[in-house]
């Protein structure tokens, strides 16, 4: 499928031939990510494990909202960026109404 697009391999380079070779070179480029979630539960104010409400304010604070992946309570079997975008939206509705309302939480 990939035929005639490239005219040799990038990576790994053709001085790394060898297993060892290759092992280092796994070592030096392979990353991850981290996707962090579970660390603001959502929940009543009257759990002490819960940091925000159904709206994303923080308990016992005013005008301050968590709005990221930290709210959900388990991680996602994808990449966690389009989740934390709708979450991001519905906070921002959320916003929009409560100052359409009059109340700036």
């Amino acid at each position: 499928m990939f035929e005639g697009l490239l005219d040799r391999e990038v990576v790994p380079e053709d001085e790394v031939t060898s297993e060892a070779e290759l092992d280092v070179l796994f070592r030096q480029c392979a990353s991850f990510s981290h996707h962090r979630v579970g660390s603001c539960k959502m929940g009543l104010a009257s759990d002490p494990l819960a940091v925000v409400d159904h709206e994303l304010r923080v308990h016992g604070l005013n005008n301050l909202r968590v709005v990221d992946a930290s709210i959900m309570p388990k991680i996602i079997s994808a990449n966690t960026h389009a989740a934390t975008i709708v979450i991001a939206e519905k906070a921002a509705a959320m916003i929009k109404a409560a100052e359409t309302q009059g109340s700036h939480s």
